[in-house]
């Protein structure tokens, strides 16, 4: 390694997902199912309005905490669902700036944070960047929230316990109770509870539960990459207790420094925009999947997100199920990416309907194969 790269980077290795990316532009015609994004594109109306935020010169660095007509609509949504006296907003350079701004505000170096595992690839990541210990909560067979595992984790050194429902890469939605619990086992302990919120809007099974309704404290990432197909669009948003925000803002004004302007005029618009007619498509995506490969997968419903979250078949290792369905042109990722284990596999079911028939055909082939 170049002497001058920085320590802090060898404690983490390029994402898996990429080079299974990498992999796919060498395929032809993969059957995809891969990506962790939307196969709808843009809703229209969005890409007018920043198109007219362009073409009417809304070009510059924005406020470092974003445009105001999107902050006071963030605003006004935010405080009629929680009505807390001490909850502010700010615009971040998408979920993913929210989360590590969120790290750098309140780890310090030795501090544990607590997930689930399997988790989303970036939070050992970025814990370890800032010098934070990574504590992953065995969540198998079911990857549910189970607020006695949580509790037994805790430790002295404990300073964030961070949530993700519905989960990526299970799909697994908690429920209220189980979040209630967590909520205030946080407040009990007075740790931070961070909520990363950013599939709350595919919940397909029953309504989408905070834990900043038990807790008022909780800090909430959410965005618009997901719900409105805006991955590259960058804006996002984080919500929580005054004083937090201030510290994470201020992070921010030295290292994304905003979100693009032209995308928080777009965002602003996305909050007119109905979406239910796609939740409704990703429900019926859901069910068409999880009907396919039931009785030869073992994997727990979706209640929300696009992912599942499935055990590769005859005691194959999921690393090297997911190599042999590669060689087929079927790219799906495997699950110690976002694990300790390497027993499963992670299907994105944000494909069209065709695609989902041709890796479903595939899957069943290849475990009739394997058993």
């Amino acid at each position: 390694m170049h002497a001058w790269i920085a320590d802090r980077t060898k404690t983490f290795d390029s994402s898996g997902i990429r080079k299974v990316f990498d992999l796919a532009a060498k395929l032809t015609d993969p059957i995809n199912l891969s990506i962790g994004q939307p196969d709808f594109d843009v809703p229209v109306e969005i890409q007018d309005a920043a198109i007219a935020a362009i073409r009417g010169g809304k070009n510059a660095y924005s406020p470092t905490q974003g445009i105001a007509p999107l902050r006071e609509a963030l605003r006004a949504q935010i405080d009629a669902q929680y009505s807390h006296a001490d909850r502010d907003v700010f615009v971040s350079s998408g979920t993913s700036g929210g989360l590590m701004l969120a790290m750098m505000a309140m780890v310090n170096p030795g501090d544990e944070v607590i997930f689930l595992d399997p988790y989303f690839v970036m939070y050992p990541a970025l814990l370890k960047m800032c010098g934070g210990v990574p504590v992953a909560v065995d969540s198998y067979p079911d990857f549910q929230l189970d607020p006695d595992k949580i509790a037994a984790a805790i430790t002295p050194k404990t300073k964030m316990i961070l949530v993700n429902s519905p989960a990526n890469p299970t799909g697994v939605s908690a429920t209220a109770e189980q979040l209630e619990a967590v909520a205030k086992l946080a407040a009990k302990h007075e740790i931070a509870l961070v909520s990363d919120e950013i599939y709350s809007r595919f919940q397909y099974d029953a309504p989408f539960v905070s834990p900043a309704s038990f807790n008022d404290q909780t800090i909430v990432i959410d965005g618009f990459s997901k719900s409105h197909a805006m991955t590259g669009w960058r804006v996002g948003y984080v919500h929580g207790p005054s004083e937090i925000m201030a510290t994470m803002l201020k992070i921010q004004q030295y290292s994304f420094v905003c979100s693009p302007q032209p995308s928080q005029w777009g965002a602003l618009r996305a909050m007119d925009i109905d979406l239910q007619s796609y939740i409704d498509d990703y429900r019926v995506k859901r069910d068409m999947i999880a009907e396919g490969l039931s009785g030869r997968y073992e994997f727990t419903l979706p209640g929300g997100a696009f992912y599942l979250f499935a055990k590769a078949p005859g005691g194959m290792g999921g690393e090297a199920f997911v190599k042999r369905a590669i060689e087929r042109g079927l790219l799906i990722i495997p699950g110690n990416i976002f694990s300790d284990r390497d027993t499963h596999f992670r299907i994105s079911f944000a494909a069209s309907n065709e695609t989902l028939k041709k890796g479903i055909k595939m899957l069943q082939d290849l475990h009739d194969e394997l058993t």
